[in-house]
């Protein structure tokens, strides 16, 4: 293994021992824009919850993504995938977290070939599952916290949670 994949699997593993918004707050109470999304990846059995709070641009542009908040039981893949989200779309527009989602799609589906460096750049530590991607089984897993992100923010735009 080389010093750079042994680097990525370092940085998975530290994502996974250490989940970044895992815990899943409560909604606060005046935030018009919730959602909620629960996915589950059958072939292994992951499941997570994800929670988000929108907020309205400042500029009157794409709103906010407050707080991302989790919970879930799963593989290392799929905690850390998930802890690397939080990390990079919480405050964010939801504009970027969807070009950032894409970008991943894009490296999962790359079996793993690097992509180009400027979008290796935008995925900052997400870049590092690109190992990930050539095991076809285990790239649910790390998409999984995308897909609920992805539903979580569509809710949470088209109204209330139930």
């Amino acid at each position: 293994m080389s010093g750079l994949e042994q680097l990525y699997q370092q940085v998975i593993l530290d994502h996974a021992r250490e989940r970044h918004g895992e815990g899943l707050l409560d909604a606060d109470p005046g935030a018009a824009m919730v959602g909620e999304s629960f996915q589950v990846n059958p072939t292994c059995g992951d499941e997570v919850r994800l929670r988000v709070q929108l907020a309205d641009a400042p500029d009157g542009g794409s709103p906010v993504i407050e707080h991302v908040s989790w919970d879930g039981v799963g593989c290392s893949i799929s905690r850390a995938s998930l802890s690397v989200l939080t990390d990079l779309v919480e405050k964010g527009s939801v504009r970027d977290a969807d070009a950032l989602s894409e970008t991943f799609r894009a490296l999962m589906s790359n079996r793993g070939a690097p992509l180009p460096l400027e979008q290796e750049e935008t995925l900052g530590d997400a870049a590092v599952f690109v190992g990930v991607a050539r095991f076809p089984a285990r790239i649910k897993c790390a998409l999984l916290g995308w897909m609920a992100l992805r539903d979580a923010v569509a809710k949470a735009l088209t109204g209330p949670t139930a």
